[in-house]
């Protein structure tokens, strides 16, 4: 049996997720958690094989989660399913270690091989993602993690020295990922970063 712990905030969804899979003889829904807190405590307890997690919860996201669990338990795979996919996102939850990336659009049979997949130490990733990782490393913009992050704050309104402490950088190492994310994406200030970067699915949209 392929142990799966769900891991979303709406109780509805991981109702509708524990039905959908219940019909599968192999799978087993061992355990559910609705916060990023929540899912660290449940697959210390439940030690499921995969974990179905969501990427946008309250009090810290899936991404933060995915980094936790598998931090205590390496073994298990995490699949991100989610209503999001942009470059940003998808990029955070790989780096994280995700083992996929799945779209709650999933079918009932796509959802199981996947899980299936990965409890076999396999890759799992909806064409759609599977496409944007492609056309990500065919561009030639390529934003770092940590260029990401901080025009993510640019977008969210803070200054050079807001976003040094948030990161824990200096306000020189911003300006110089400023700079160089200005050069990759072929702009001259920080409004007009945002704006292309949210054009091309780098950042999310706010």
């Amino acid at each position: 049996m392929i142990r799966v712990l769900l891991v979303d905030d709406h109780p509805v969804v991981r109702e509708g997720l524990r039905g959908m899979l219940g019909a599968e003889a192999d799978i087993e829904v061992v355990g559910e958690a609705g916060s990023a807190a929540e899912a660290v405590v449940a697959a210390r307890a439940c030690d499921p094989d995969v974990v179905l997690m969501d990427l946008r919860m309250p009090n810290g996201d899936g991404v933060a989660a995915t980094l936790a669990v598998l931090a205590q338990q390496p073994r298990c795979r995490v699949v991100v399913l989610t209503t999001y996919e942009n470059d940003a996102d998808i990029l955070r939850a790989v780096e994280a270690g995700a083992t996929g990336y799945l779209l709650k659009d999933a079918g009932r049979a796509e959802l199981a091989q996947a899980i299936r997949a990965a409890a076999r130490g396999e890759t799992v990733l909806a064409p759609s993602v599977a496409a944007k990782l492609v056309s990500r490393l065919r561009s030639p913009v390529g934003l770092t993690s940590r260029e990401i992050e901080v025009l993510r704050l640019v977008g969210a309104g803070r200054t050079n020295a807001e976003i040094g402490r948030a990161l824990l950088i200096s306000e020189a190492t911003v300006k110089t990922h400023l700079l160089r994310t200005f050069g990759k994406l072929g702009v001259s200030d920080r409004t007009a970063a945002v704006t292309a970067a949210l054009e091309r699915g780098i950042l999310p949209p706010y």
